[in-house]
């Protein structure tokens, strides 16, 4: 195929050896199979931000680090060069993520690299060697949504315990290899520790899964994964093999009104965002 501009630097310094196909294109980045270094791989272009959808809310950004305080102070102005290092921070984000949780043993794709906006990393595939599906496009039998939901629960706890939260985890952002599942698209991910909205982000993060598992497994929903885990998570009791029980019991402690809006706007925003994930979905079948 055609090789895409911002893959020709990749091209011309020998990153990349040729351009497969497309792979798709979402809200975010484009994405193609390519041959590296004689491997098969994927390569996340990531869109300007005039071009995507997602507008990197300030949710998301609240909390991550720059070490830099001329470029933080440039990032808060909006100047030209603090767009440009905000885009930066954005990019890094995935990546960062991919490496710490890749080494903590959570289920995602294999880092390569990034370099000038695109992302190297693993080919997820199923048992035939064929791109692995998204989990909407399968169908389960109530034991294996019983196991895949356990492996995505565990693997949230292990990000927990990394300080980091997916921030936009659902059927969409999750791949099913012959192994089982694994978690994509990490450029929004949120610091457990230092956003304001971490609690509720995780929530609906939990909440998402548990419910789509539960079409299946119908005893998942109700459930109380979410509120265990980040109870555990303050109480600087959770690591990596803690085993969930699904049971909370509130302390009983007065209604927390913020607490209340958020998870109200939460709800909303997650409405958005799933519309924007069926017809992004309808429109990479069409």
């Amino acid at each position: 195929m055609k090789i895409p501009t911002r893959l020709l630097p990749l091209v011309e310094d020998g990153m990349v050896d040729e351009v497969i196909s497309q792979l798709m294109s979402g809200k975010e980045a484009d994405v193609f199979v390519v041959s590296s270094n004689g491997n098969i791989c994927c390569a996340k272009v990531y869109k300007e931000i005039d071009q995507r959808s997602f507008k990197k809310a300030a949710a998301y950004r609240e909390g991550r680090k720059v070490r830099d305080s001329r470029r933080e102070r440039a990032m808060s102005k909006g100047s030209k060069f603090g767009r440009e290092e905000a885009e930066k921070v954005w990019q890094n984000a995935e990546v960062d993520a991919l490496y710490a949780l890749s080494a903590a043993g959570v289920r995602v794709p294999t880092p390569y690299g990034c370099i000038d906006g695109v992302l190297l990393m693993e080919l997820v595939t199923d048992d035939q060697g064929s791109v692995a599906p998204r989990l909407n496009d399968v169908t389960l039998s109530k034991e294996q949504a019983l196991r895949d939901h356990g492996t995505v629960i565990q693997d949230v706890v292990r990000m927990l315990c990394e300080g980091i939260i997916h921030g936009d985890l659902s059927e969409f952002n999750v791949l099913v290899d012959h192994i089982g599942p694994v978690i994509i698209d990490l450029p929004q991910a949120v610091d457990a520790s230092a956003n304001n909205n971490a609690k509720w982000m995780l929530e609906r993060d939990v909440n998402n899964m548990t419910n789509y598992y539960g079409q299946y497994a119908p005893e998942l929903i109700g459930t109380q994964y979410a509120k265990e885990m980040w109870a555990l998570y303050e109480a600087g009791d959770l690591t990596p093999n803690t085993e969930l029980t699904g049971v909370y019991e509130d302390d009983g402690e007065d209604a927390d009104v913020d607490g209340l809006m958020a998870e109200i706007n939460a709800v909303m925003e997650e409405a958005r965002l799933r519309k924007e994930r069926r017809l992004e979905a309808e429109s990479d079948q069409e």
